[in-house]
């Protein structure tokens, strides 16, 4: 029988290692708010090109964009977030939907006169739902859809468009985009930002701190030992990555080491329970793919930081997208 030698077997995997890309660090947009507490980050066209979404969800993405108001604008603009958008990074701050500010940043390929001309053309079509506003600022235009807020948006140049909750959101990344200076957001954000890897399919940076003492939660029943320690919720992170499979990474920054264990004990007997619970409906198949992600989870902690890393396969998600066919 072959034995490979340590030197070849180095050499094999030092060779398989090149072969997989290196994660990134991702850098704040300097778009961003400087009020942001949260960013999300989309990389659209790394998700739209992925194995699994060619294969099971193509239409159901489609489907849901078109129900998102941010959405009904840009497409009212004339411009399809399927073809021209690569990557989406969102910047929002709050504690609930009474103070909620977001902006959009949509990066991608675009013509700036056209799509004016297109919001131009809209205003005057549609004006009590789509409006020119113009100030010493500049131009952007208003959308108020059926229910709800307005949002605002314009073109800052030929690959961002911002699309935002408030007008000072928009105008403001129109003076950062001709600004020659870094990025403006929270130092500890910006440093958890520096930690996500730019080539996820989705990840998300938040700082939580103060903002989950008066977050309702339901009393008794088997998280109620875990949402008393949500107040010690510094931040949390979430990683994304969509190939032929779904994997997923939580990791919670919280206040010490000693929160950091106890939320790690009590993750780890809701997940007890949870796998419990499913095996005995393991039998339905609609619960399976369920129990199997949930089996797939794994729990660790390394200072004050509590990780949960899980993966559902490409094969569980097209038995969920195909159950009510």
């Amino acid at each position: 029988m072959f034995r490979p030698s340590p030197v070849r077997l180095g050499a094999a995997l030092a060779a398989v290692l090149a072969a997989v890309p290196p994660a990134r660090a991702a850098e704040p947009d300097k778009l961003l708010p400087a009020t942001a507490d949260t960013v999300v980050a989309v990389n659209v066209r790394q998700i739209l090109d992925s194995e699994i979404i060619k294969k099971y969800a193509m239409e159901q993405m489609k489907q849901m964009l078109q129900g998102n108001d941010a959405q009904k604008m840009l497409t009212e603009l004339g411009l399809d977030p399927m073809k021209d958008v690569s990557k989406i990074v969102i910047g929002a701050s709050g504690t609930d939907q009474t103070d909620m500010k977001v902006l959009f940043i949509v990066r991608g390929k675009f013509d700036p006169d056209k799509l004016y001309k297109a919001a131009e053309a809209q205003s005057k079509k549609d004006g009590d739902r789509f409006s020119k506003v113009q100030d010493d600022k500049g131009v952007m235009f208003k959308f108020q859809p059926d229910t709800g807020n307005a949002w605002y948006t314009t073109v800052v140049d030929e690959g961002a468009v911002v699309v935002g909750s408030e007008k000072k959101l928009v105008s403001d990344a129109v003076a950062a985009a001709t600004a020659n200076k870094k990025p403006v957001l929270n130092r500890d954000l910006a440093t958890l930002v520096g930690k996500m890897d730019d080539k996820a399919s989705v990840w998300v940076a938040a700082l939580t701190a103060n903002k989950l003492e008066k977050l309702k939660l339901p009393q008794g029943g088997p998280g109620a030992d875990l949402a008393k320690s949500l107040p010690n919720l510094d931040s949390v992170t979430v990683v994304v990555r969509v190939t032929g499979d779904v994997n997923l990474e939580v990791g919670l920054g919280m206040k010490d080491e000693a929160s950091a264990d106890e939320i790690l004990h009590q993750l780890d007997d809701l997940l007890s329970q949870a796998r419990g619970f499913l095996s005995l409906a393991a039998g339905d198949p609609k619960m399976k793919p369920l129990a199997d992600f949930v089996k797939s989870i794994k729990t660790g902690s390394k200072g004050k930081t509590v990780s949960l890393n899980g993966k559902l396969s490409g094969d569980a998600i097209g038995k969920l997208i195909n159950q009510g066919d």
